[in-house]
């Protein structure tokens, strides 16, 4: 049986994709402004894809449109973390449910090469990316596209503002701890202590996000990459 080749993207998705990248990544900072004819000239295209792109993003929520000032990167504050982590619990610990029974050899190795790369870095802005793939590891046996779609668009979005914030502020030792724990108990199959463990993590995530902003608003400062509260 012929496989099949895979259907090249369009245009506008090739546009979103390489600016979702740049603004996950914090190339593209909150409050950057993304110009149509600039971005149509970027990628060699007219404005239609352009436009397609920055209207697929707002509806992500990595961008919002000013009436003065046209599509902008989005900033977020620490309140609305917050309410991303809640969604990230709930979403998270439903597929950890669904991912557990399911789960291989090759599962636990996936992500315990993932920690192990995550040790061996000592650049904070790669933790981010070693914690978001780890997450994306842990879920990815529960086999639904839409669910793991749906944790990576939070799990990127939230990763994006607190993660570097974080990781100064505790390290990576106690996550890193949480991260074993949890594949332990993923080899064990505990379920109930999956998702037991999976919640006090991102709940911790929230504490600690709430901490460091209450510690800089008492000295004036803020989280860097976090809009002020309104």
């Amino acid at each position: 049986m012929r496989s099949r080749t895979p259907k090249p993207l369009a245009l506008h998705q090739v546009i979103r994709d390489a600016l979702r990248h740049d603004i996950l990544s914090g190339k593209l900072a909150a409050g950057h402004q993304l110009r149509q004819d600039a971005l149509a000239t970027q990628f060699n295209a007219s404005r239609i894809p352009v436009r397609e792109a920055l209207r697929q993003l707002e509806s992500e929520g990595l961008v919002v449109h000013h009436l003065n000032r046209g599509a902008v990167v989005a900033g977020m504050n620490v309140q609305q973390i917050c309410e991303l982590l809640d969604i990230r619990v709930a979403l998270e610990c439903h597929a950890a449910r669904l991912a557990v029974p399911n789960m291989v050899e090759r599962d636990f190795e996936a992500m315990e090469r993932i920690l192990d790369d995550y040790n061996q870095s000592d650049v904070v802005n790669d933790w981010a990316e070693y914690n978001r793939q780890f997450h994306l590891a842990l879920s990815a046996p529960a086999n639904n596209m839409r669910l793991k779609r749906l944790i990576e668009e939070y799990c990127l979005n939230t990763d994006r503002y607190t993660h570097v914030a974080m990781s100064k502020a505790t390290g990576k030792d106690k996550p890193q701890s949480d991260h074993y724990q949890l594949v332990a108990a993923c080899r064990a199959r505990d379920v109930g202590r999956v998702v037991s463990l999976l919640e006090e993590h991102i709940d911790n995530t929230r504490k600690e996000l709430l901490a460091t902003a209450r510690e800089l608003q008492q000295h004036g400062g803020e989280l860097p990459g976090l809009l002020p509260l309104p």
